[in-house]
């Protein structure tokens, strides 16, 4: 990586649409080398011909733990990478509580789980970014009940955990691993299909700050453990800031998918 960052390699997760897929196409327009990730077969199709500058794409389904495996074997096979960038994820509209095939609340799976099991089976890279909300700042962490197993269900406050929890995750692995930056993003609210077409962001915007911790030797860029919105550092929900909380959520990560995080 050069003082500009030229010639990286990035791996995006959900880039199949919306801000993922407007991430990867800026840092594959700019020169670098950059893999995509999509649900499914189909989908990765649409990709790889919206991004034609891609140098391939990966299928995996983040609601399933054997599918996240696949996944980061897959990847981890495209590689190495540079720069990580887990930006899939699922909203919270849902009505009622749904669980995956591994009997796994949905969101707490694909927004938590699946960025979790992804860090802990791929290759180490230089920097890692994990895109949350801030939605996050309304978030709870209950590490006694990250799936609403008792809580009556809210699916917008459990997407607000899950976002929670996302910054919590990106800063655990900091501290862990001193020699990656591992940062958290909130894009804002985009127009994208989770967005709605009522939000006041358009989609660059909403990939500018990923694409920056990506590739800029900025020394501002150049900082782990902080959570950042328009390049600007904020400050998050405290308990993300909690090293309990931080051990706890990777004790239960570590427990719910059999693969414990590396060591530093």
């Amino acid at each position: 990586m050069d003082d500009k960052g030229a010639g990286i390699s990035v791996f995006v997760t959900g880039s199949a649409d919306g801000i993922g897929r407007e991430t990867a196409a800026t840092l594959a327009a700019a020169g670098h080398r950059v893999v995509l990730h999509a649900r499914n077969t189909v989908r990765a199709e649409e990709a790889r011909v919206a991004v034609p500058r891609a140098a391939g794409v990966v299928a995996g389904d983040l609601a399933s733990l054997a599918g996240t495996r696949e996944l980061a074997e897959a990847a981890a096979a495209a590689g190495p990478f540079d720069v990580v960038i887990h930006n899939a994820g699922v909203g919270g509209g849902a009505a009622w509580r749904s669980v995956t095939e591994d009997k796994l609340e949905r969101i707490f799976q694909t927004n938590v789980l699946a960025p979790y099991l992804l860090t802990a089976l791929m290759p180490r890279p230089r920097r890692l970014v994990y895109l949350t909300s801030g939605l996050e700042a309304e978030g709870t962490a209950d590490l006694g009940d990250l799936q609403y197993e008792r809580r009556p269900w809210d699916g917008m406050r459990a997407y607000s955990d899950s976002k929670l929890l996302d910054v919590v995750l990106a800063f655990a692995v900091a501290r862990r691993w001193p020699g990656t930056l591992s940062n958290a993003v909130d894009p804002g609210w985009i127009r994208t299909r989770m967005g709605g077409p009522n939000a006041t962001g358009g989609l660059p915007e909403g990939a500018e700050t990923q694409v920056w911790l990506a590739t800029s030797q900025d020394p501002a860029a150049r900082v782990t453990g902080r959570y950042f919105k328009r390049r600007q550092e904020l400050r998050a929900n405290p308990a993300a800031y909690d090293h309990g909380v931080q051990d706890e959520l990777l004790a239960a990560c570590a427990e719910l998918t059999g693969a414990e995080l590396p060591a530093g």
